[in-house]
């Protein structure tokens, strides 16, 4: 792919975010893609990456992301973005809270002919634990 169908494809990919279109999302990736995800382990397979799209849109009906840098290195991509939203539905068992999340993620894709064959997702998913209310933070000593 060359660099411009490579960010055309991340701007199709950030309407598909702010349209909560996890079919969208998904058809991006190849067949045996595996994701990397610490809200979802190793998954592999179309329909175990599409569960974890759905999984945060449920969770969070106002879900929207503001991507911050794309950096495109060959048919390697890094999307950096802020995610953000309220915490309106079950999320890993967790009833809604209310609450709103705000983090910043990192998403590292390895691509082969125009569709996503590796992707590692990074994301501080303690903190967002923390801000959902499922576990609370302590302060430093001293602090």
């Amino acid at each position: 792919m060359t660099r411009d169908e490579i960010t055309a494809l991340f701007d199709r990919r950030t309407q598909y975010w702010r349209s909560h279109d996890a079919a969208a999302l998904t058809a991006d990736h190849s067949a045996d893609c595996v994701v990397i995800s610490p809200t979802g382990g190793v998954l592999e397979g179309l329909d175990a990456i599409e569960r974890i799209y759905q999984m945060w849109f449920t969770a969070f009906p106002d879900l929207a992301i503001k991507p911050t840098d794309l950096l495109i290195d060959g048919d390697c991509v890094m999307l950096v973005f802020i995610i953000s939203g309220t915490h309106a539905g079950d999320f890993f068992g967790l009833p809604a809270s209310g609450r709103h999340l705000e983090a910043t993620c990192a998403f590292l894709y390895k691509m082969s002919n125009g569709s996503i064959v590796h992707e590692r997702r990074i994301l501080d998913f303690t903190g967002v634990l923390v801000q959902v209310g499922v576990l609370r933070a302590k302060p430093a000593a001293g602090a």
